[in-house]
């Protein structure tokens, strides 16, 4: 089985440590992959980074398609582009904040999330509710840390994620969920530390690519999901006319 993770922003170092909670997460028979688009920004902090962010995406699930891939994740927290990538791909596409959710939400009666910046926290209550964990979540809190700051060892970002995380269970949750991929390095230290489950999306995502591969589970292609209709595609973005049938 092949499972590919894609970061969907440009940034290696952060693709690496994806790689790594991915793999950890993942059974020793199973081949994971990560990799990051060859354009789009170096890191997703705003909805124009998101919205530029998802042809990079697209493009690396049509090589996976190509390379024979099994099923992806999408290892940004704001699931940018999960749908299109549903319909572009033969197996399944998960994406990591729905994978944490889901998984907080089985081992857990309330959960919260820790995410990087302020701003970002109305995507996460969005998903939350469209993913219908709505009532399941008591808060959503911010580390106002820059995403690539989460890769930088002389920055303060694991002593200041760890007491965000301490907020959310003082508000009443019994896990906290982590709202970035550049925090999949931590989720097991602070569950020991905290004494309390704190999920990250990354090894949730890639544990549930693979059972549904397992369970001979792929998209359907009925209604919503069925493959784009083909048409033709102007200027830069001609190329993505290709992905008119699944690849």
């Amino acid at each position: 089985m092949h499972v590919r993770v894609v970061n969907p922003n440009t940034s290696v170092g952060m693709t690496r440590s994806i790689g790594i909670a991915a793999r950890a997460a993942a059974s020793p028979s199973t081949r994971v992959t990560a990799v990051n688009p060859t354009m789009g920004p170096a890191s997703i902090e705003s909805h124009y980074e998101e919205a530029l962010a998802v042809p990079g995406l697209l493009e690396q699930i049509a090589l996976g398609e190509r390379d024979g891939v099994d099923a992806y994740v999408v290892a940004c927290f704001g699931d940018p582009g999960l749908d299109a990538a549903r319909e572009l791909a033969r197996g399944p596409v998960i994406g990591i904040a729905e994978a944490a959710f889901h998984a907080a939400s089985f081992v857990a009666r309330r959960f919260g999330v820790v995410t990087t910046l302020g701003r970002t926290t109305g995507r996460a209550r969005e998903l939350v509710d469209r993913y219908g964990f709505g009532p399941a979540c008591v808060e959503v809190r911010a580390c106002e840390i820059a995403v690539l700051e989460l890769d930088d060892p002389a920055s303060e970002a694991r002593r200041v994620v760890a007491d965000e995380c301490r907020a959310v269970f003082a508000a009443g949750a019994d896990a906290v969920v982590l709202g970035c991929a550049g925090m999949a390095d931590l989720c097991h230290d602070l569950s020991g530390e905290l004494g309390a489950p704190v999920v990250d999306g990354v090894g949730a995502a890639t544990a549930f690519a693979e059972s549904l591969v397992r369970l001979r589970l792929r998209t359907s292609t009925r209604g919503e999901y069925a493959a784009p209709p083909r048409k033709d595609f102007a200027g830069l973005l001609a190329p993505f006319s290709l992905a008119g049938a699944r690849v």
